[in-house]
């Protein structure tokens, strides 16, 4: 339990501290490091984080259930999936409609991922895993509306076709994930019988 406690206290920490940072001229952090030099650093910390979750999660299977789900909030997680892998994929292209109306997908996205796998996995590690995600999705949100960051300007050309992209990429990875990937990666069943 030790090394999941300190990855997600590494990970969430670095991202934490992205959040709140100063962003104001002659303090900000990434603007005195440098944008790559910063990243980079960024980057690995976040990978080290994330390895120490992975492992960490892995080595505390068994460690308790807090809640037994009825099987029916599994189907409910798979369902919240669907936008959510939707949303992620809008993230990462140019804006479309979808990025423009949800202001920040890649939030929405983690938020509706956790709030699933939480409705359908009572396992200690997983409430921690998944709750960590959650409050740090719903925290961050706070403090970009904070800095009146509030995704694409209205001057933002929309490219619809992004929207297509984003709905036909993240069916094809929800599915993949959902019917293939999940077991091997995770060694659960994602899809309940």
């Amino acid at each position: 339990m030790a090394l999941f406690l300190i990855g997600l206290l590494i990970f969430f920490g670095l991202h934490l501290f992205s959040a709140v940072r100063s962003r104001d001229p002659g303090q900000d952090l990434k603007e005195r490091l440098g944008y790559g030099p910063y990243m980079g650093l960024y980057s690995v910390i976040s990978i080290i984080g994330f390895v120490l979750i992975v492992y960490g999660y892995g080595a505390t299977r068994g460690a308790g259930v807090l809640y037994v789900p009825p099987t029916w909030l599994a189907h409910i997680n798979l369902l919240l999936t669907i936008p959510a892998l939707i949303l992620l994929v809008a993230s990462q292209v140019p804006p479309g409609y979808i990025k423009k109306a949800t202001k920040h997908p890649m939030l929405l996205a983690i938020k509706l991922w956790a709030l699933g796998h939480l409705l359908a996995n009572g396992e200690l590690n997983s409430v921690i895993l998944f709750g960590s995600f959650l409050a740090y999705a719903v925290f961050d949100r706070i403090m970009v509306k904070r800095r009146g960051d509030n995704g694409p300007g209205p001057d933002v050309a929309l490219n619809p076709m992004m929207d297509g992209i984003s709905v036909i990429v993240g069916l094809g990875v929800w599915a993949a994930i959902a019917l293939w990937l999940h077991p091997i990666l995770f060694g659960v069943v994602a899809i309940p019988t």
